[in-house]
């Protein structure tokens, strides 16, 4: 017996152009397209071409004219602040975004010039991003924070006529300085911006630097508030840079209108949420899941979104989740597992969420690392809502595979994000792009064309866009993920691609030995990585971080999850070393520098991932890796 979600699967295989043109009908368009999907420059297909549309309209302006005027559209919450919060109604932030739209206008920022945000956890950030899409400005948002070499690429590559920032970020227990970044970074860029437009904040005051450098206040109190510019379905919304392979960074570019149709319906039909609901996304927009699910979908759908300056631990304590929950009112949350990793740590027996209102939550999402099962399971277990992994990547811009409970809840498999959404044609393939048996570990793939919403190209780089995603498997875009798919259609995404290590002849997964390690009692998240074995070609090298407060032996643990991994996986893994450790490389959205590990083990160059959290912690790593005889322990 066929449910709403398989009709709506099949549909969307069986029928690309007549589903999604059917979606779009919830979007307010100013003119109707001429094609739902144009197929006439392929590789480089493209949704609602010759339809217009303005997105900011949709994420704002609808709302008011709509009735939604006096609702909450987003909610500051900023504990490193000194518990900070402040709220703008639908209204309010139609007023602040047409004014900021008016001072980018002042300062000759006219449609398709690109703006580069570099700001902090604010609503001024947001604010941007939604100025820049009223007037068919594109923007791209980088990281606050990140290093001046990093950010002057980035703005060698996007040429933006302004730049917008703030005087600085604040982290637990310190200020970082913006604007000595900014400064270094425009110095050592080839294209220079007409004007930067700064946000002033109290804890850190600068020195603007004449006939470049706009004070945010001063400029908005007299703002001529700009209207809404059409644009086309097809123009480019924003670019939002993630890391190569090379080192270089890849400007994903994001459409106007597939971007709106798809993100719009994703609210309801995945994460099961209606307008007037409240959702958190605990992210950053920096990052895609900021840009998606904290300022875009949840506004297009009539939303209140939660925009939150502060981390899962120390701001103050391992019940900061809670507390914004319960603050709030949150329905739905959607964050990392690595955050709930540190809570679990940090609180094991959950008993600080005991001091909190729960009742209005109904759902958690997790995604950007796999949700091993025993961070699954804890989370179900204490907070008592349904727990819901989901898999998708900077490129897609929303999910690939979800439990998409707005249309049917499937039963939860622990290891598994559940089924490719509608217009996700997914396939598991080898090599010879033949698709594998049930079962059996391929490279996931996905049929073009990709659904809306998804990357067009990269900026100004169109081979570099089918060299990267679309040559190694024709027809298909490469994910770079390894996985399976089981005999109920469920997906298993089990590592990167460059993750699957070879033991012996043997293909095996790193993610499937850290789902055992993460089952031991007093392991709170781990890491594996394969380094270089001559007589192996690969060995898997375990690392631990132990749950506060255990204090048995090390190396009893390690001894202990030697032979849980001979038990679950077989001796075939040769899972044979580990080391404990006091934390794991990250990047700042929670993503573990595996990569990184295994060339600290090998010895091999590495370039400093710009997106690292604290870049002490690979001199820890390298420290680990050298007491267990590698790194530079190793000989030759």
């Amino acid at each position: 017996m066929s449910n709403a979600f398989d009709d709506a699967y099949r549909r969307s295989m069986d029928d690309p152009e007549g589903f999604w043109g059917d979606v779009a009908e919830d979007v307010r368009w100013i003119k109707k397209w001429d094609r739902v999907l144009d197929s006439s420059n392929k590789p480089f297909y493209r949704w609602f071409s010759g339809a217009e549309v303005n997105t900011c309209f949709n994420a704002v302006d609808r709302h008011v004219e709509e009735g939604r005027a006096d609702q909450l559209a987003l909610i500051y919450d900023s504990p490193v602040t000194g518990n900070t919060v402040r709220t703008y109604t639908y209204k309010q932030l139609l007023d602040e975004v047409a004014g900021f739209a008016g001072v980018l206008k002042a300062n000759g920022v006219e449609k398709g010039d690109r703006v580069l945000i570099y700001m902090p956890m604010v609503p001024e950030a947001a604010i941007a991003m939604l100025a820049c899409a009223r007037i068919g400005a594109i923007h791209s948002v980088v990281f606050g924070g990140f290093a001046s070499n990093e950010l002057a690429v980035r703005i060698d590559d996007a040429k933006p006529k302004v730049i917008v920032s703030a005087t600085c970020g604040i982290e637990i227990g310190r200020v970082i300085e913006y604007m000595p970044l900014l400064n270094g970074a425009i110095d050592m860029a080839a294209h220079k911006p007409n004007h930067c437009i700064i946000l002033e904040r109290p804890e850190f005051k600068t020195v603007l630097s004449e006939g470049r450098d706009i004070d945010w206040a001063t400029a908005m109190e007299s703002a001529v508030p700009a209207e809404c510019v059409p644009v086309l379905a097809t123009d480019p919304l924003y670019i939002l840079y993630t890391s190569g392979t090379t080192g270089e960074p890849k400007g994903v570019v994001r459409d106007n209108g597939g971007h709106l149709v798809a993100l719009k319906w994703s609210m309801k039909n995945i994460y099961g949420v209606d307008p007037g609901d409240v959702y958190w996304a605990a992210s950053d927009v920096g990052w895609v899941v900021g840009h998606s699910y904290i300022v875009y979908a949840p506004l297009f759908h009539g939303c209140t979104t939660i925009l939150y300056e502060g981390k899962p631990v120390g701001t103050p304590d391992a019940g900061a989740f809670w507390r914004v929950i319960s603050d709030h009112k949150v329905n739905v949350m959607f964050t990392a597992p690595t955050a709930f990793r540190a809570i679990k740590r940090e609180d094991p027996d959950g008993k600080l969420m005991q001091d909190y209102d729960l009742s209005h939550f109904r759902h958690l999402f997790l995604a950007g690392e796999r949700t091993d099962s025993d961070t699954l399971h804890w989370a179900e277990e204490k907070i008592g809502v349904p727990v819901i992994d989901h898999w998708w990547q900077t490129e897609t811009g929303w999910s690939i595979a979800a439990n998409c409970i707005g249309l049917h809840a499937f039963p939860v498999k622990p290891g598994s994000p559940t089924k490719a959404v509608p217009g996700w044609d997914v396939q598991i393939l080898d090599e010879n792009v033949t698709p594998v048996k049930d079962g059996v570990i391929g490279a996931i793939c996905i049929k073009l064309p990709l659904p809306p919403s998804s990357l067009p190209t990269l900026w100004n780089a169109d081979d570099r866009f089918i060299e990267s995603y679309l040559t190694e498997f024709p027809g298909f875009y490469k994910t770079a993920d390894a996985g399976y798919r089981d005999e109920d259609g469920y997906l298993y995404i089990m590592a990167r691609t460059d993750d699957i290590i070879n033991v012996a002849g043997h293909r095996l997964s790193t993610g499937g030995m850290e789902e055992v390690l993460s089952k031991h009692p007093d392991v709170a998240e781990c890491a594996v990585i394969g380094v270089a074995d001559d007589l192996k070609g690969q060995l898997p090298v375990g690392f631990l971080v132990l749950k506060i407060g255990v204090d048995k032996d090390h190396a009893d643990i390690i001894s202990e999850v030697i032979t849980m991994v001979r038990d679950q996986i077989g001796p075939v893994a040769a899972f044979k070393t580990a080391s404990v450790i006091d934390r794991l490389p990250k990047t700042r959205s929670g993503k573990i520098l595996r990569g990184t590990m295994q060339k600290i083990a090998d010895n091999e160059d590495y370039k400093m991932p710009a997106t690292i959290d604290d870049p002490a912690i690979l001199d820890e790593i390298k420290e680990a890796l050298e007491g267990i005889g590698y790194a530079s322990s190793r000989t030759a």
